[in-house]
């Protein structure tokens, strides 16, 4: 038997996917503390339950696909148009040796997970799922690059498989960066912990800055408020953008060139956001891009989860289980002795290892988790907290998709 729904039918579900997903969050320590998102922690349990009802019943539920890409385009264009590359300059040099360093670990953990996949007898594809895909990527990345790889590519269960790394991804992210950062400092006498009087000024500090995370926007002045004006100013970026990545796709298919819709997406907002700052001096509003991705975002994801069909992972959760261990270990390794090493083996560069297992296992938000742990220990970090939310939030996944798409044309 088989049920479909159609797009108001399900965007009401998954709403309210998101609000099951805010309760439980606000209620589970565990979701809090590992920055699961919601409609994660929501989507998950609906996709339980409607896997136990496919087992009983025979039972099969499909959605609207055509708003989940809608969704999906939205999210990448918001990740394009924060892209401001004269943020490079604030970074300076320690910005540019750092993606270096990530640039070399996006290769190197792609090369694991396609290695252990080939001698466990697996697509390679599934390597990359299991790569940098879900574990530098996130969630949204993990669905977008799902898609791409079940409709193009045939593989079959990729979007589930993916969901499942990323949020194992956030996990592991979570534990690790701490403990090594911890390590790291101890081992080599990098700094002292805190007084009393020091750590009440570091809390201070460290909410100063997750605060400039949010949106990337510092000012003294009174905030710019979301107004009807800046909505419809807004919507217009996002508009442009989804009308180059659908001119781009239309235009490159069958090239050499060819690229997901949704990376279009995302380079078409790092050209209009670049062209508009440099050419015509028109100031983007960084918070609003922000708060309409991360709308897109969970709304995206809270479909894509309800369309997962668990069932098909069966077969896979020995063999991945033994690519996400070995990933786990690689990005230890990596971080504790090459970032940390590159970085200048410093108390820096200790704290930007910790926000380097942040996102490279998990999200952005998970990386600042872990370095103000270790700030509010041991001291403020203002160069870690400066390289690794610009890195982490919008340069990582530009540079991703430029790799992925390499090493799939080159899989195939």
């Amino acid at each position: 038997m088989h049920v479909s729904f159609g797009a108001y039918y399900t965007l009401i579900l998954a709403v309210l996917v998101l609000l099951l997903g805010k309760l439980m969050t606000r209620h589970i320590r565990f979701l809090r503390e590992f920055n699961i998102p919601e409609p994660v922690s929501g989507g998950l349990v609906v996709a339980a339950a409607i896997f136990l009802l496919h087992q009983i019943t025979g039972l099969t539920l499909s959605f609207e696909s055509g708003l989940q890409s809608a969704f999906m385009l939205v999210f990448f264009s918001s990740i394009g148009l924060s892209a401001n590359f004269s943020k490079l300059r604030e970074g300076g040099t320690g910005l540019l040796v750092f993606l270096g360093v990530i640039v070399v670990f996006i290769v190197m953990q792609n090369s694991v997970g396609v290695g252990l996949a080939t001698l466990l007898g697996l697509d390679p594809l599934i390597g990359l799922m299991a790569g940098s895909i879900t574990l530098v990527g996130g969630h949204g990345t993990a669905g977008a690059w799902g898609a791409v790889l079940e409709n193009q590519y045939g593989l079959g269960g990729a979007t589930a498989l993916g969901i499942a790394c990323a949020t194992f991804g956030l996990v592991i992210g979570g534990l690790l960066g701490g403990p090594l950062a911890k390590r790291l400092i101890t081992r080599h006498q990098l700094a002292r912990p805190l007084t009393a009087a020091e750590q009440q000024s570091a809390d201070s500090i460290a909410v100063g800055e997750g605060s400039q995370v949010a949106n990337f926007e510092s000012s003294s002045h009174t905030p710019r408020l979301i107004t009807t004006d800046a909505a419809v100013e807004t919507l217009a970026l996002f508009a442009g953008c989804l009308a180059f990545a659908e001119f781009m796709t239309g235009m490159t298919r069958g090239t050499a060139v060819q690229l997901p819709t949704f990376v279009w997406a995302l380079g078409g907002g790092v050209v209009i956001r670049n062209v508009l700052d440099h050419a015509f001096g028109f100031k983007v509003f960084d918070r609003a891009i922000d708060v309409f991705g991360n709308a897109a975002l969970s709304i995206y994801l809270a479909i894509a989860l309800l369309s997962l069909k668990l069932w098909e992972l069966a077969d896979l959760a020995g063999p991945l289980m033994v690519i996400l261990a070995a990933q786990t270990i690689v990005m230890a390794l990596y971080a504790g002795f090459l970032t940390f090493r590159i970085m200048g083996r410093n108390y820096d560069a200790a704290v930007l290892a910790a926000g380097h297992c942040g996102f490279g296992m998990g999200a952005t938000p998970t990386a600042v988790a872990n370095m103000q742990a270790i700030t509010n220990q041991y001291g403020p970090s203002h160069k870690a907290f400066l390289i690794v939310p610009l890195v982490g939030a919008f340069f990582i996944d530009i540079i991703n998709a430029f790799i992925l798409q390499g090493m799939i044309s080159w899989l195939r």
